[in-house]
């Protein structure tokens, strides 16, 4: 089976998940189903972030990576930036100040009235 290309499949996930929580405010703006979802995901994320946990996404990487005995990153190009996009090298503190920043961003962005 192929883990390698599920991994990477699953990095790629990873990625598009946190743009969706950086982004997906403007979005849902619009749509309220993808507000309630995109709200939902922020206070996962700053659970994730508060109590140091890992994200079910990384979990399944590793195990996928494990499965295929590839025990360090040895992935292309596209991959390995994507790694260093979501694995960033921040001290914890920082890491959970800025997602507390990003959901008060996004929570003022829902706050204010849409202008047509």
């Amino acid at each position: 089976m192929p883990y390698g290309f599920l991994a990477d499949t699953v990095v790629a996930t990873h990625f598009l998940w946190i743009l969706f929580l950086i982004f997906g405010g403007w979005w849902g703006r619009r749509i309220r189903g993808v507000a309630r979802f995109h709200l939902a995901g922020l206070a996962f994320a700053c659970l994730i972030e508060c109590f140091d946990w890992y994200c079910p996404l990384t979990h399944l990487e590793v195990w996928l990576r494990g499965k295929g005995a590839q025990t360090r990153y040895t992935e292309p190009f596209l991959s390995h930036y994507l790694n260093r996009f979501i694995y960033l090298d921040l001290p914890h503190p920082l890491t959970v100040s800025l997602t507390i920043a990003l959901s008060a961003a996004n929570a003022c962005l829902y706050l204010t009235k849409v202008k047509r």
